[in-house]
């Protein structure tokens, strides 16, 4: 799977805290609170990334989180009503998401983590179905694999060596 991953110093993103996690590690002296957040990145125009920050306070794991989604920004190719190329289904773990194309005015219809997902992406017409494990952290990185194994019709004839009518029929 190649992924065409974007420098994020030029793009206006925004971020959304999946979840948030309080981890314990018990010691000698009692426990030990740390704090894992799951955030996704995006500039609603086909880029988006998504970071795990770890630390022992909250706003300190959301911007470590922030910054590592930053840095695995994805480009995401989308069609001409704001909907994927075509149907996939991203795997990850024991996570499945199906992803299916719709046209317009269907919106996003997908659950929690996906949802946030796509919205960050910028995609307005999907339905999807998480199948599998429904792990927040699984499900959204099933998601962006599925959304980065994409590809657009032009990408597909050019690999087989037709034209893209041809492919499209």
């Amino acid at each position: 799977m190649k992924r065409t991953i974007v420098d994020a110093s030029q793009l206006e993103l925004e971020e959304k805290v999946v979840s948030i996690k309080r981890v314990t590690k018990v010691v000698k002296g009692g426990r030990n609170f740390r704090f894992t957040a799951l955030v996704v990145v995006g500039d609603g125009n086909g880029n988006v990334g998504v970071g795990l920050g770890k630390a022992t306070e909250i706003p300190e794991a959301i911007r470590k989180g922030k910054e590592d989604a930053s840095k695995k920004l994805v480009a995401i190719p989308m069609d001409d009503n704001a909907s994927i190329p075509h149907d996939i289904i991203g795997k990850f773990g024991s996570a499945s998401v199906l992803l299916k194309r719709a046209p317009e005015g269907t919106g996003v219809i997908a659950g929690g983590p996906a949802r946030n997902v796509l919205e960050m992406a910028g995609i307005k017409n999907i339905r999807t179905k998480s199948l599998g494990s429904n792990n927040k952290q699984n499900v959204v990185l099933a998601t962006i694999q599925g959304l980065a194994a994409l590809k657009t019709p032009e990408q597909v004839a050019k690999l087989r060596g037709k034209t893209v009518e041809e492919i499209l029929g």
